[in-house]
């Protein structure tokens, strides 16, 4: 008997109130509604809407897009001001005012971009080739063994003897520095979003924006903020490359098991200490492809940079196109294609070695 009445007391502690109820009823109600009748309402929705158009307007009825009327300096004329005219003028002047109330934040970013670039370059250039060469060979070769390193040494002895090494020393830097933004700031951020529903659910739309907006459209405020030049080209990299480093480092962290992060708690691991020594060495795969993706967006992306003097390869590209120049246009082209599978195929090598590590317990 007492069973029956703790069961009971249970039942009348979560028994929803009225109102509950009443809201409970109507979604089941709306849920058994056959979806033909759904369907069937829709569409008769959409040919009532029809036929009051067609009749107060007629066909080819345009959008209300006109908000206002400027009138000529000589008051003789009235043109129509668009929605689209306001917003735009309305992003313009916001666009304006950051760029001059900003400038010494914009500044220092240029200058520390800068910086970073030239030592880089000049470090990269002041190694002799062939111990560079070599270098990569090895690389390859470690991860990949004879194919990818047969294929290393080609790619990088055709890119010299083309008269691309410098050119290609310069893509490199511009692909590390904004490599290294991205994941600097693509990781925390992808960390925020596996712990906080509420900050997946802010950058999610955010991140889709991102990664279909045309490419060309963030070189406009790389050129506002930081002029033309590298800096600019770095900034339009790091905002079309970062989201799949975000997605993926999210992605990782919540595919790690529940019932290692349980017990790590239980252990009495703290947030932090689960964290970094146990979500995201499990998660590690998966954020290497998210890098790896990253890295490839990066090179796409600092290619089109060449359109704001960024330099490197795409440079070639560029004068290539301007002058009708095939061959020196395929030339270039293929010397990006090699870089791009070089690094694909280490990245993904990484990526394989770390999954294997952790498949086999070590």
């Amino acid at each position: 008997m007492a069973t029956i009445t703790r069961q009971r007391d249970d039942t009348a502690i979560q028994a929803p109130s009225g109102s509950q109820n009443g809201t409970q009823t109507a979604r089941l109600a709306l849920a058994g509604i056959s979806p033909v009748y759904w369907w069937g309402a829709g569409i008769a929705a959409v040919l009532v809407v029809l036929a009051i158009s067609l009749w107060i307007w007629g066909p080819k009825m345009e959008y209300p897009t006109t908000v206002a009327h400027v009138q000529s300096s000589d008051g003789s004329t009235s043109f129509p001001k668009s929605l689209r005219d306001v917003t735009g003028s309305a992003i313009d002047d916001g666009t304006g005012w950051l760029t001059t109330n900003g400038d010494w934040l914009f500044d220092g970013i240029k200058t520390a971009i800068t910086y970073a670039l030239n030592y880089i370059e000049d470090g990269l250039k002041w190694l002799p080739w062939p111990a560079v060469v070599l270098a990569l060979v090895l690389a390859a070769f470690a991860v990949g063994r004879w194919a990818l390193m047969g294929f290393t040494a080609f790619a990088f002895l055709f890119i010299g003897f083309m008269g691309l090494w410098e050119n290609t020393i310069d893509t490199v830097a511009l692909m590390v520095v904004a490599v290294a933004l991205s994941v600097g700031i693509g990781l925390p951020l992808g960390v925020v979003g596996a712990r906080n529903q509420t900050a997946d659910r802010i950058m999610r739309p955010i991140l889709d924006g991102m990664q279909t907006m045309p490419s060309f459209v963030y070189l406009l405020p790389g050129i506002l903020f930081f002029g033309l030049g590298k800096p600019a080209g770095i900034f339009a990299t790091i905002i079309y490359a970062v989201p799949p480093v975000i997605r993926l480092t999210n992605l990782g962290i919540r595919q790690v098991s529940p019932e290692t992060v349980e017990a790590a708690r239980s252990f009495g691991a703290s947030p932090l200490q689960l964290l970094v020594k146990i979500q995201i060495p499990m998660a590690l795969p998966t954020i290497m492809a998210g890098i790896n993706q990253t890295t490839m967006m990066a090179l796409a992306m600092v290619t089109i940079a060449s359109m704001v003097a960024a330099g490197g390869l795409g440079d070639n590209v560029l004068r290539a196109i301007q002058k009708n120049e095939v061959g020196n246009g395929v030339i270039a082209g293929l010397a990006i294609v090699f870089m791009a599978i070089v690094i694909d195929r280490l990245t993904q090598a990484v990526a394989r070695s770390r999954q294997a590590a952790l498949t086999t317990g070590h």
